[in-house]
């Protein structure tokens, strides 16, 4: 205690109140909290007139009478606001919270699951390289990947059951059938929903790891375990908790690969979110595969033998003149 404090003089948080006595007189009054909550008065100023105690008690039931309902009202008023607006970074508390909060921002579940098909447009880079890039998707589990240059087309698509390809810048215009580690990558992006979407349900697993950035931006740091045992981490942001980065570790004939890709320039189709500009490489490495969408179509008609390798028909190649 120092020399200026009073026995008995509550240690809490101190205001100072100002007043006016039956002489029309103006005076102070220091008040403070004690630990229970209880107003108290002591001698804080030469300007004190009154009994400390008394001036107190007046002082606290004018300001219950007048003051207390409104300000309980404000602050009540304050509270709620404060929770709605907090970020939803803060009330998320476990990872299905995470990825609930990301399928909302995406445009929510019900609208995700409308969509019967989707074909997008891109522009594909690779340091001087450039091709058209087209992935069209259809329920259920079925996706048709196109690299274009100059009229032809390297083709990269999964029917649901089997992937397949055709290689025409490798000699190969034949469809023929990719191996199972091969159609991974094709498998997942078959997903017109998503991994995240329904995990559970598709085998995959879960587990909020914590928080990491992706350029300077803070993110909700999601690991899923998919049902063949390959690994993604999901860098959602804290703020949109929408995809800000894709890490994956995969198991192809033996040997983990690394990848990474970077999301951004969402913008909204339909009432759904999708990233118009996307990164992808091996991680760690500054050469990286740049697709630029031009458009996104929504329930467009796609037919179902783009997807079947029993449907694409071989060239044909003519017979050889008759001499």
């Amino acid at each position: 205690m120092t020399s200026d404090q009073q026995p008995g003089v509550p240690q809490g948080r101190n205001f100072l109140a100002f007043a006016r006595n039956s002489d029309n007189k103006l005076f102070a009054i220091s008040l403070g909290y004690d630990k229970f909550g209880h107003l108290h008065a002591y001698p804080g100023s030469r300007a004190v007139q009154t009994p400390p105690d008394e001036a107190a008690r007046m002082f606290y039931l004018h300001l219950h009478k007048e003051f207390a309902p409104m300000f309980r009202i404000a602050l009540l008023i304050v509270v709620l606001a404060t929770i709605a607006w907090w970020p939803g970074s803060v009330r998320a508390q476990n990872v299905d919270d995470v990825i609930a909060s990301n399928i909302k921002a995406r445009g929510g579940l019900e609208k995700i699951k409308a969509v019967r098909s989707v074909r997008a447009t891109s522009k594909l880079t690779v340091g001087s390289f450039r091709a058209a890039y087209v992935q069209e998707n259809k329920r259920p589990d079925r996706v048709r990947e196109e690299a274009i240059i100059q009229g032809m087309a390297q083709v990269q698509a999964y029917d649901g059951k089997i992937g397949w390809q055709i290689s025409p810048f490798s000699g190969r215009k034949d469809p023929e059938r990719m191996s199972q580690d091969d159609t991974k990558t094709l498998v997942i992006d078959a997903d017109i929903d998503g991994p995240l979407v329904d995990y559970q349900q598709k085998g995959h697993k879960a587990e909020l790891v914590g928080h990491d950035s992706v350029e300077g931006t803070d993110c909700y740091k999601v690991k899923l375990t998919l049902k063949n045992g390959d690994v993604r981490y999901y860098f959602l942001d804290s703020d949109s908790f929408l995809e800000l980065k894709i890490e994956s570790q995969s198991n192809i004939r033996g040997t983990v690969q690394y990848t990474e890709t970077y999301f951004g320039d969402y913008e909204k189709v339909n009432g759904i979110y999708y990233p118009f500009a996307v990164e992808t490489g091996d991680k760690g490495s500054e050469s990286r595969t740049k697709f630029a969408v031009d458009k996104v179509e929504l329930d467009v008609p796609i037919d179902d033998g783009r997807f079947s390798m029993s449907a694409t028909k071989p060239e044909v190649k003519a017979a050889p003149a008759a001499k």
